[in-house]
């Protein structure tokens, strides 16, 4: 009889998915916030490691455990890992894709419509008393119908975000390395990254982090939005040249930017951006719903379980790994 797979485990699970690792292996759990010498010796022996962002698996981790044959992490983000070296070593990196399309494409909206509407400073107005004093209210703001979305990046995220903006009548353009869309997918039009900026209202983007993403949007780029025109980002920080966006808002050269991610996480409290007032910034909240985060959880048990059952997980980051 084979010997039941070592799990090792830094996630707080549902009674449900916690059953599914203990009928499927000895589960260890362990602090992933440990010192990484600790975190070594907790992992010392793993078949399969279950983690959050913030885990290091690194040459140490490999040689304490070489028999190590899933990571799964909750989040969908990789660029925390070194995919070459996991693959390297035969170690298959899962990660949670799908599950959270929605509630992204929900928080893109809500950015849209606050900025379209310019909610934030009627809050502020209502809240600091000036509406009990009767004082004027802020200025107008404008209807997202009929205005123009740039969705950068076109996949899984994207398209849902096309469809609730046809919800509110605007005019989608899109933008990805593809020009013909996939079969199935919403309306819209393509259109060169540089034309999509100089068109667009509003610009929002949903590029994963890769080489060829990184300060995909940077002075040039910002240069070619209308003064009138809003950027969004719920992707990735590091895809936005922050100290570009910055200098452009801060010389109102756009009107603003909402940004659930940034270069660093969490920011310097001092960090000149989250101070500027035409700038919304959320705490990387883009999956924070409690149905979202318990989806995540289940679909990283799942892959987990798939690899160390010899079958093919439903999210994988490096499929060369399982020959």
């Amino acid at each position: 009889m084979s010997t039941p797979p070592t799990i090792c485990n830094a996630v707080q699970l549902e009674p449900e998915f916690a059953e599914k690792l203990a009928a499927a292996g000895t589960v260890r759990e362990f602090i992933g916030t440990a010192p990484q010498n600790e975190v070594v010796e907790a992992l010392r022996g793993a078949d399969g490691i279950l983690l959050r962002p913030g885990v290091v698996i690194d040459e140490m981790v490999l040689a304490a455990a070489p028999d190590l044959k899933i990571v799964a992490t909750t989040s969908v983000g990789y660029n925390a890992f070194d995919v070459d070296l996991l693959t390297e070593h035969g170690v298959a990196l899962c990660n949670t894709p799908i599950v959270l399309n929605d509630a992204v494409a929900d928080l893109t909206m809500a950015f849209m419509l606050i900025l379209s509407r310019g909610l934030m400073r009627f809050e502020q107005h209502s809240r600091s008393g000036a509406w009990g004093r009767r004082e004027a209210l802020p200025p107008l703001a404008h209807d997202p119908k009929g205005k123009t979305l740039g969705i950068v990046g076109f996949g899984r995220i994207g398209k849902e975000v096309a469809r609730r903006a046809q919800g509110f009548k605007m005019n989608v353009l899109w933008h990805d390395v593809f020009e013909e869309a996939p079969t199935g997918s919403p309306d819209g039009t393509y259109r060169p990254l540089d034309d999509l900026l100089r068109e667009s209202d509003f610009v929002s983007l949903h590029t994963d982090l890769n080489p060829t993403s990184l300060q995909l949007i940077g002075e040039r780029e910002i240069g070619l939005m209308p003064p009138h025109a809003y950027l969004i980002n719920t992707s990735r920080g590091p895809v936005v040249d922050q100290q570009a966006l910055t200098k452009a808002l801060e010389s109102n050269a756009i009107a603003g930017a909402a940004l659930d991610v940034l270069e660093d996480e969490p920011p310097d409290p001092d960090e000149p951006i989250v101070q500027l007032p035409n700038v919304i910034t959320f705490p990387h909240i883009g999956t924070a719903t409690e149905e979202t985060r318990k989806a995540m959880r289940g679909l990283a048990v799942e892959n987990l379980l798939s690899v160390l059952a010899g079958e093919e997980p439903p999210a994988i980051v490096n499929p060369s790994v399982l020959g």
